[in-house]
């Protein structure tokens, strides 16, 4: 198997195009500080993230239909309760809010601007249109299509999302073999995607980090066919499979 071999890139965004660990944090600090006002302690960066990721993931399962920047405000208000941290309401609607802000990883835009000419580029992400177009912007491409959770009405890990994406994608001429799926999420992304016989590709952000961080531990199986530690590694596959 060959990264040429394929026509399509489908891409999640948030941890693989989007540094949303770093965005998440960031966004965090006004109850991370508060917290550590009230009660004395101090949460490290990952026990943060990964408090987050339960909190989020158990919110996905509950609200599939909410809009993500509402889910946020309802995670960030969880979280202060859980912190036993009194915050107002204009402070969860800013984490909700915040999404436009969290940062691209610094080769995100350049990869994708080389795979452009490649491959035609899909968005299938938990988020909804509006904080998206912020991200895009961060990105500078423009995308071939782009399949929300606010437009599926579930959130990944949820096989809905994948049969929208797939569905669509054949009613544009594409079949599931011209698919590479491309994310750093084994428990929202490859895990169903290999349910679907999708091959895939690992952009392991965190390979040189501990842990799950922001996400969920993937279920047992989770598997992929590339792996590679940024996007830049992966233009760069793709251009050493072109000169040989």
């Amino acid at each position: 198997m060959k990264l040429s071999d394929f026509r399509v890139l489908t891409f999640d965004c948030y941890g693989t195009l989007i540094d949303w660990e770093s965005g998440i944090y960031a966004a965090l600090q006004p109850l991370l500080e508060k917290t550590k006002q009230a009660t004395g302690q101090t949460l490290s960066r990952d026990a943060a993230l990964e408090t987050f990721a339960r909190y989020e993931s158990a919110q996905e399962d509950a609200t599939p239909a909410m809009i993500y920047s509402e889910l946020l405000s309802t995670v960030h208000r969880r979280l202060a309760q859980a912190w036993n941290v009194a915050v107002e309401d204009a402070d969860h609607a800013r984490f909700g809010a915040s999404v436009p802000d969290w940062p691209a990883f610094p080769d995100s835009a350049v990869a994708l601007t080389y795979l452009k000419q490649h491959y035609q580029l899909v968005i299938l992400s938990n988020v909804d249109r509006e904080s998206f177009k912020g991200s895009n912007r961060r990105l500078g491409v423009e995308f071939d299509a782009i399949y929300t959770a606010q437009d599926i009405g579930s959130y990944k890990p949820n096989q809905g999302n994948f049969e929208y994406m797939l569905a669509h994608l054949a009613d544009r001429g594409v079949a599931k073999t011209d698919i590479l799926h491309t994310a750093q999420s084994l428990f929202h992304d490859h895990a169903p995607a290999k349910r679907f016989s999708l091959a895939s590709a690992w952009i392991n952000r965190r390979h040189d980090k501990p842990g799950w961080g922001a996400t969920m531990a993937p279920p047992e199986g989770a598997d992929y066919d590339f792996q590679f530690p940024s996007m830049a590694a992966m233009a760069e596959a793709h251009k050493a499979e072109q000169s040989t």
